[in-house]
């Protein structure tokens, strides 16, 4: 018998767990950093040595991108039209 881990995700993930988290796919992350996110609030750049460079790895806020992710319900293509029938 397989032992099952459960993991609470933390509130940064690595781009990898936040994919499995949100379904979220790597270019949308790409392009929401570059358009939409603000570093520091959805996203922050981290190094282990303590100094972080704009091309150190990314970690995410899995709580400020689920936001993210729910403001964008009210402007949904449509949403309004349907709002009214």
């Amino acid at each position: 018998m397989s032992e099952v881990v459960l993991l609470m995700p933390n509130k940064w993930l690595s781009e990898e767990k936040l994919i499995a988290v949100t379904g979220l796919r790597p270019g949308t992350i790409s392009r929401a950093r570059r358009e939409s996110w603000m570093q520091g609030r959805e996203y922050i750049h981290f190094s282990p040595d303590g100094e972080p460079k704009p091309n150190s790895e990314c970690l995410y806020n899995r709580e400020a991108i689920n936001e993210w992710i729910e403001r964008q319900a009210s402007k949904q293509p449509g949403a309004q039209i349907a709002l009214k029938g």
